[in-house]
């Protein structure tokens, strides 16, 4: 076995620093096609309702974007750790001698359901719809919500 003096192990890495640098160089190649690439446009994501879970100490709150929807088109129902939201967005009547020269508002119905991270009170949701935006207030199960623990000293 030949022994290798320190300076003389530089070598050794060579070929993973220059398979690095044209790793580097690759990306930034890619990165410049996709930027630079005038007729590029991220793809639609085609969920709606937009939503925002949070939550709080005893409750989840579920915000939904519902914007031109009426809410006795609205149905919302929670079965075991789902929540659904299903509903129509109704097309406006059509209007005589108007042409569109763009029309990216879509219409018909929708259906979303979300899996709760926890266990709610089913008996007490409430939902209010104000402006567009549906607020669901989900009340956590009593056995979901968190417990003080007392410490005793022996």
């Amino acid at each position: 076995m030949a022994l290798l003096r320190w300076s003389d192990q530089g070598d050794l890495f060579r070929p993973f620093e220059e398979m690095e640098r044209e790793m580097e160089r690759l990306r930034r190649e890619m990165d410049r096609l996709f930027t630079g690439f005038r007729g590029f446009r991220p793809l639609r994501v085609g969920v709606f309702p937009l939503l925002n879970v949070s939550e709080d100490k005893d409750n989840l709150h579920v915000r939904a974007e519902l914007p031109g929807i009426q809410p006795s088109d609205l149905e919302i129902s929670v079965e075991g750790d789902t929540l659904t939201l299903r509903g129509e967005r109704k097309s406006p009547e059509a209007e005589a001698n108007v042409s569109y020269h763009r029309r990216e508002r879509e219409f018909g119905r929708f259906r979303r359901s979300l899996t709760l991270p926890t266990r709610i009170d089913v008996d007490k949701v409430e939902a209010v719809f104000q402006n567009g935006i549906l607020k669901i207030t989900l009340p956590k199960a009593e056995e979901a919500r968190p417990k003080q623990i007392t410490v005793k000293t022996a």
